[in-house]
């Protein structure tokens, strides 16, 4: 099965739904090639932090501290009951840039690993709160996979694959997709359009159907 997903890192939804996915594709035990493009939320952001991601969300949004922060607090108790431990109100919002033009860059030279380094650093956000904008950081979360530090440092340092995140960003205003996260499951000559975090069980279910062929509907919605 090949899941393509549009997502960002500064996104909680997407962590939660891609746990969720991942999850559900492994208590199938089906093997699955994943593919990440990118759909910057705030793409203005700087490599250094600014404001925390509670100040930015009132800003964003336009609400006041009160019901942002019980906004916040709701989607860190969902993720909670998924095992995931997020500190989403102490986010320090950082460019997500980098980010992307390193798991582009994985998924052509190093896609065993590209999964694993995509989780990675989603959890260094929110649940470490660490600059995900930061070289360093991005090292150390590559290294810890197993790749060349000086490799992944040169390529940090260029400007390579910086077109590609912006032609994938621009494949998903010509595809339609205004919100994130956003699955593309394909199996075969079937495919499953998934927007939004859809609970673990829910998407074992449509997994299921569209491998069977009882799949009516191709699209969630």
């Amino acid at each position: 099965m090949k899941i393509v997903f549009w997502s960002d890192f500064n996104c909680p939804n997407s962590y939660i739904g891609l746990n969720r996915l991942k999850q559900a594709i492994e208590e199938l035990n089906l093997e699955a090639e994943w593919e990440m493009k990118p759909f910057e939320l705030y793409p203005i952001a700087y490599d250094v932090p600014t404001n925390s991601m509670a100040t930015e969300y009132i800003l964003k949004y336009g609400v006041n501290p009160e019901d942002a922060y019980k906004i916040m607090d709701e989607t860190e108790k969902i993720a909670l009951e998924d095992g995931l431990n997020i500190n989403y109100r102490d986010l320090r919002l950082t460019c997500t840039r980098k980010a992307h033009r390193l798991i582009k860059y994985c998924q052509n030279k190093h896609p065993k690993i590209s999964i694993d380094l995509i989780f990675k650093i989603f959890e260094a956000n929110f649940i470490d709160n660490e600059i995900i904008a930061d070289i360093d950081v991005l090292v150390k979360l590559s290294s810890d996979l197993g790749l060349n530090e000086n490799e992944i440092r040169n390529f940090l340092e260029s400007d390579s694959y910086d077109f590609e995140v912006q032609i994938d960003e621009e494949d998903a205003i010509v595809t339609g997709i205004e919100a994130i996260p956003f699955y593309m499951l394909n199996h075969r000559e079937e495919q499953l359009t998934v927007p939004g975090a859809f609970e673990k069980d829910d998407f074992k279910i449509a997994i299921k159907d569209m491998i069977s062929g009882e799949l009516e509907s191709k699209t969630f919605i």
